[in-house]
């Protein structure tokens, strides 16, 4: 399922780019925008660029994010550099403001979706992803910062109106991957249970995150019950929601939003 959703993930970015960015020489951010850049001033085919260019993050990915991540990183690299060769460049609509905040938006949705399910589009992606483990600053907006040097290039190859709509592509796409990507979003677990020693031996064997356990007592039934308390990402919630249901269908779970930690937190 998550290699279908990063395929899918890859033909939206594709048609994002061939059918609204491409056309009016907009660049996209990351490696893709070189990628793109590259295509509009040599002889050599952008989905092809794409596919080179990445090579060398792939590698830094199986190092630092590991061989899930890597792996659907591939996947997505290969299958959007066959949907840019295969998919013709179209230009939609006549009105390049248009173009640029829709073509922004629906390759956001699909970065997005990608980033999403364990993966990354590959490029400044991988980059952004080390970056944002260890200092906790969303995805999207390490790739709108990272992608200045993007708009400057346009503005130096093509012309200054054209940069300003890559930098508002570029800005739409970071805001529409933090909207759909969400894992530097904080949780605080609050977990009441009868079956506290149970769920904390699976927590401990299957969850990278330290938690507290207190004791308490029902306020009507004045049965004995542990409290845990813990911080985790929101991609981590539904896991934890499945151990504690396997050991006690009758826990009650409280979540909210986390403003801000202050301690030590595993970000992997």
């Amino acid at each position: 399922m998550k290699h279908l959703i990063v395929i899918i993930g890859s033909l939206i970015i594709a048609f994002a780019f061939n059918f609204f960015l491409v056309p009016y020489s907009i660049l996209s951010s990351g490696i893709s925008g070189i990628a793109i850049l590259l295509g509009l001033i040599t002889p050599f085919d952008t989905g092809l660029l794409n596919l080179v260019l990445n090579l060398p993050l792939i590698i830094l990915s199986y190092f630092k994010l590991g061989k899930e991540i890597t792996v659907n990183t591939l996947i997505c690299v290969v299958s959007l550099s066959l949907f840019l060769y295969l998919l013709p460049v179209l230009q939609v609509t006549d009105n390049v403001l248009l173009s640029t905040i829709f073509g922004g938006v629906i390759s956001g949705i699909g970065i997005g979706l990608i980033l999403k399910f364990s993966g990354s589009s590959g490029g400044l992606d991988i980059v952004a992803i080390i970056i944002s483990r260890i200092s906790n600053v969303s995805i999207g907006l390490l790739l709108t910062g990272m992608n200045g040097v993007i708009v400057l290039i346009s503005g130096a190859i093509f012309d200054w109106n054209i940069a300003l709509y890559t930098l508002l592509s570029i800005y739409l796409t970071g805001r529409m991957i933090d909207k759909i990507h969400t894992n530097h979003i904080k949780l605080t677990m609050q977990i009441v249970t009868t079956e506290g020693e149970l769920i904390r031996k699976e927590l401990l064997e299957t969850i990278y995150r330290g938690f507290t356990i207190t004791d308490g007592y029902g306020g009507y039934s004045k049965e004995k019950k542990q409290i845990i308390l813990m911080v985790v990402t929101r991609y981590e919630t539904m896991q934890i929601r499945g151990i504690v249901r396997k050991y006690d269908d009758k826990a009650f779970i409280n979540i909210f939003e986390t403003v801000e930690v202050d301690g030590t937190f595993a970000r992997n």
